[in-house]
């Protein structure tokens, strides 16, 4: 995620909602593990103070099995993970 400056900076390296799947890289794997239930997206976060994560996100994604991608549903914020869905790739895009 480093590698685009200014992007998402964080998928579960640590976790505000520990315990939480969709936040918690941890607690999806040991989901996966003991109970077989592959992760269906992992939720990315810029924050608004890396360094103080309570200050509140920036910015949310969710990041989508391969080969599948997030899209926008057309209606909220794009800042917002809520507001977005994982699917195929549009034909011809890539």
């Amino acid at each position: 995620m480093e590698h685009c400056g200014g992007g998402l900076d964080f998928f579960g390296q640590f976790s505000v909602a520990q315990g939480d799947p969709q936040h918690d890289v941890a607690t999806d794997l040991e989901r996966w593990v003991e109970n077989g239930a592959a992760p269906q997206e992992i939720v990315a976060t810029k924050y608004k103070n890396p360094s103080n994560p309570s200050d509140g996100a920036l910015r949310t994604r969710p990041l989508c099995p391969y080969p599948q991608v997030a899209h926008w549903k057309g209606t909220g914020s794009t800042d917002d993970a809520a507001n977005f869905a994982c699917g195929m790739p549009e034909r011809g895009s890539r």
